[in-house]
């Protein structure tokens, strides 16, 4: 739930000469996604449907690298923010029962939040209330992994406060719908797992989704890993902390039928979901507007413990796309573009994965310490056998892939660093910035 720091500010760059672009061939994209996998860039599953019918699948890499499990089909990952989706139909679907209206405010359920008699239900399902952010405070990593009881998430969340008066503008909160979680809990009288069960998982014969990882042996469990010359496993955040805000796991197949099921009005009635995705300040209820190939789409993401998902609903071309990985070190946004590009047949210039073997006695000349009249960066240079690492000052390792004699490249942040070991110098590229460095 937390983003890491990257070299400089990132900006995805498009292709500006599309027009020259070809389109995507299903070997292409399947050798595109294959070669991500063999160079340590991804490991998850892809899933694409038209008119309910299957129009791509992939699943890459393993599941679990201990236990040399490979991702199928019905491999669970933990889907993180795309729960607040989930969330935000079932409070709609208790409006809809009579156990709720949107316009009560929270002080029925939780007099000890900040403005609590000011923040609306509405608010909450669209990030207006103000409700501080409690995965941003920077104590958040020390107990992450602890579970933790709704009384002591209550005090937690009420103890960071509000950011701002409730409804005069809109900023990102888990807290907002773990909040949510408890309130349903309270109206039903049931747990949240049990309601999901009850009002989504059942009706739709969702198989292979849950809420937390409980019941699931150790064998069974998917993990998620992060790049630091190899893949390292990432601990969990205790699913009793994002509750409602990031707890499920599921699998692709079955996040493609929930979402399908959303739109063809399986879940909510037309009313209420053209309430879900109303976009006030840029956030609906769970759910964002997006544009991609100039088509509408409606999408979440979710990023939690080295697991990262996204979902598109495209409603004009009734085309679900799910990406759910439990490892990647590149931009997984070009993932969805080069995916999105084959099933619309869109022309697309699928990235080049160049490799460039170097030894240990080869990255011995870029090594040291590097200053920019330029910039207040200051980047250590180190190798740590045939890799080369790049650290700026007071920042993350980042691990460079040699691409080339001289140039090395961060893919996930679009950094490139290419150096001139006669005159001691490198420069660092990321979109159509190019900064210079002198080693000191």
């Amino acid at each position: 739930m937390s983003h890491p720091k990257i070299l400089i500010a990132f900006a995805f760059i498009v292709c500006s000469c599309l027009s020259q672009a070809q389109q995507v061939s299903k070997e292409e994209l399947d050798t595109f996604l294959n070669t991500l996998t063999q160079q340590d860039k991804f490991m998850g599953a892809i899933h694409v449907s038209r008119n309910g019918q299957m129009e791509y699948n992939a699943h890459q890499g393993f599941a679990n690298l201990e236990t040399n499990n490979p991702a199928t089909e019905n491999t669970l990952y933990r889907v993180g923010s795309i729960t607040k989706t989930f969330t935000a139909v079932l409070v709609l679907k208790a409006v809809e029962e009579g156990k709720l209206s949107l316009s009560q405010t929270l002080d029925t359920f939780f007099p000890s939040i900040p403005n609590a008699d000011k923040i609306s239900v509405t608010q909450m399902l669209n990030h207006h209330s103000g409700i501080h952010n409690f995965t941003n405070d920077p104590g958040f990593m020390e107990w992450h992994t602890r579970p933790m009881t709704e009384q002591e998430m209550v005090q937690i969340i009420a103890a960071g406060g509000s950011d701002f008066a409730p409804g005069t503008q809109a900023a990102y909160s888990n807290s907002n719908y773990v909040l949510l979680s408890y309130l349903l809990q309270q109206v039903y009288q049931q747990p949240y797992s049990v309601i999901l069960q009850e009002k989504i998982l059942n009706p739709l014969h969702l198989q292979h989704t849950q809420f937390g990882d409980a019941t699931l042996t150790e064998t069974k469990k998917t993990r998620s890993y992060t790049f630091q010359i190899g893949w390292q496993p990432v601990a969990d955040t205790h699913y009793s902390i994002p509750m409602g805000a990031g707890g499920i796991l599921m699998s692709a197949p079955d996040l493609v039928q929930f979402v399908e099921a959303l739109f063809e009005g399986k879940l909510l009635s037309q009313t209420s979901l053209e309430t879900m995705l109303t976009q006030t300040d840029g956030y609906g209820m769970g759910i964002f507007e997006a544009e991609l190939f100039h088509k509408k789409a409606y999408t979440h993401d979710g990023k939690i413990d080295g697991y990262n998902s996204v979902y598109y609903y495209f409603p004009e071309e009734k085309t679900a796309y799910v990406l759910l990985s439990n490892a990647e070190n590149y931009d997984l946004g070009q993932v969805n573009q080069a995916v999105l590009a084959y099933t619309f047949g869109e022309p697309f210039d699928l990235p080049a994965l160049p490799t460039y073997p170097v030894t240990k006695e080869d990255l011995a000349p870029y090594l040291g310490v590097y200053g920019s009249t330029e910039s207040s960066l200051v980047i250590t240079v180190t190798s740590e056998d045939n890799h080369l690492l790049a650290q700026p000052e007071g920042q993350q390792i980042y691990p460079m892939d040699a691409v080339a004699k001289d140039r090395f490249k961060h893919y996930k942040s679009g950094v490139t660093l290419e150096f001139d070991p006669s005159q001691g110098s490198m420069t660092m590229k990321q979109g159509t910035q190019n900064i210079h460095f002198t080693k000191r």
